[in-house]
């Protein structure tokens, strides 16, 4: 699967979309306690909670974010959302994830809590390790933030545990399993209140993806 600025990217569309917009499309064996387990998804749920600095491991970050991103329907589901409404939606409490799409380019308004790290992907993907090489060995991306670049982070490859909800629109299916996670992400520290400009494009491969985020930060 690919995703990007979500996927950061995981964008709205059916599984097919979501197949081509996460990168890989080959997905690690579910494991079959935790496939019993359906329902709605909560990033919440996915521990360990950032640290004092507001950042979390590779590991860690794609898990829970991914998990995030398939707690929703597509009709809800913000890698799918077209103008931010969505945004909100499942959002731990200590971090503040972002999504991409699920291929090209939209625009979102996104209200922010004050205090609250961010995070989100460039361009993302998970598989077999075989399946992140080959997507990292494409992967590019460029983010700007108030008019400022900045650099992406690159996770080549990390093992994660991802929980979803039945029906969701970035795996289709509910329960649990674990990948090889990889992508191009930033962690950003909590962002000082009033508006901001976030713009994130990524590609690999064919596959593109942007956002252009208003983002309000409240006090």
């Amino acid at each position: 699967m690919r995703f990007g600025a979500g996927r950061a990217g995981l964008t709205a569309g059916a599984l097919v979309s979501l197949v081509a917009l996460a990168g890989c499309g080959t997905q690690a064996s579910p494991d079959p306690e935790d496939t019993a387990t359906a329902g709605r998804a909560s990033a919440t749920a996915s521990p360990p909670a950032a640290s004092a600095s507001g950042r979390l491991s590779g590991g860690e970050l794609q898990g829970r974010w991914w998990s995030w991103a398939a707690s929703e329907p597509a009709e809800v589901n913000p890698v799918a959302d077209r103008d931010g409404r969505e945004c909100g939606r499942n959002q731990p409490q200590d971090v503040w994830f972002l999504a991409g799409t699920f291929g090209g380019q939209v625009t979102r308004a996104c209200a922010v809590p004050g205090g609250r790290p961010i995070a989100f992907p460039v361009v993302n993907s998970y598989g077999e390790p075989s399946d992140c090489a080959a997507f990292m060995s494409g992967a590019r991306g460029t983010v700007l933030l108030d008019g400022e670049a900045v650099e992406p982070e690159a996770y080549p490859g990390d093992v994660m545990t991802v929980r979803s909800a039945q029906g969701n629109a970035v795996t289709g299916e509910g329960g649990g399993f674990t990948a090889t996670g990889c992508g191009l992400w930033v962690q950003l520290p909590a962002l000082a209140p009033g508006k901001h400009a976030l713009k994130i494009r990524g590609r690999s491969g064919d596959f593109s993806t942007g956002v252009d985020y208003a983002l309000t930060v409240t006090a």
